[in-house]
């Protein structure tokens, strides 16, 4: 049964007000694929009955609801141009750069870890070939049950079929059960923070590198330049910040400016503007 206007209304302003995501008339469809299945696993009969148990204060499902309407998709080495510019540009530059040998990369919501993974191969590639290199990937998500995933490092076949190349995965994971799991020095490397992008951050550690991609889409304007301004105090005056392909920082923010490292497009702080 469709979703009615009034259960549609309420469940689209209560996660806004919890995750800043607007979700307006027309997006339906995404209500009604993602909390059918939560219904019938709590055992009520449909949406409606869902939208009541809400009403009445059920503070455990109003966290299941908020997980399962901010989970999305997600797969390692995701759109590739991203990883190939932090290993052939990125990190020698910033290794030119950085007198103590770390780096902080900030993977803001992880999802299940796929990207800070992703990112932790990148960086163990580049400490093989420049011994001495440390690295800290700080792994966001609005989502418990996707940190929990993420600390874990487990992942399924299907799941490493998803854009993990052959290579990466005999040198970067091992067997757990049916299973792979990533290997003790990637999961060294990934410290895993509850973070909702729409509050304000808590204090974090300047960031060289913010891969924010592909979550600012689901924010209206206003929000999105809060997160903007907020990433702009974390990230380093000389840092680097990745969006998704469908994502900009023209005409919200003014704290960015455009650049193309290698193949890949990204931002970097205005250097002499706001800040």
């Amino acid at each position: 049964m469709p979703i009615a206007t009034v259960d549609f209304d309420y469940i689209s302003n209560f996660v806004r007000q919890r995750a800043a995501i607007v979700l307006e008339p027309g997006k339906e469809y995404l209500i009604e694929s993602r909390l059918a299945p939560l219904a019938r696993e709590q055992g009520l009969s449909d949406l409606s009955a869902l939208v009541a148990r809400m009403r009445a204060g059920d503070e455990r499902l109003h966290s299941a609801v908020v997980e399962a309407m901010t989970t999305n998709e997600t797969l390692f080495f995701r759109d590739q141009a991203p990883f190939r510019a932090m290993s052939e540009e990125i990190l020698p530059a910033l290794a030119e750069r950085r007198l103590l040998k770390r780096i902080r990369i900030w993977s803001a919501a992880c999802s299940s870890g796929q990207e800070p993974y992703s990112i932790a191969m990148t960086c163990a590639d580049f400490v093989d070939a420049h011994p001495g290199w440390g690295f800290e990937i700080l792994a966001t998500d609005i989502s418990e049950e996707m940190l929990a995933r993420t600390a874990a490092a487990r992942y399924s076949q299907l799941e490493i079929n998803r854009g993990l190349p052959a290579t990466h995965l005999v040198r970067h994971f091992k067997r757990a059960g049916t299973g792979w799991q990533a290997e003790d020095r990637l999961r060294a490397m990934v410290t895993v923070q509850a973070l909702n992008l729409a509050r304000p951050f808590p204090d974090l550690p300047t960031q060289d590198v913010v891969f924010l991609r592909n979550v600012l889409i689901y924010f209206d304007v206003a929000t999105r330049r809060a997160i903007l301004e907020q990433v702009s105090r974390v990230l380093a005056p000389d840092g680097y910040l990745f969006l998704g392909s469908a994502e900009t920082t023209t005409f919200i923010s003014e704290s960015f400016e455009r650049d193309t490292t290698g193949s890949a497009a990204c931002y970097r702080p205005r250097q002499g503007g706001q800040k």
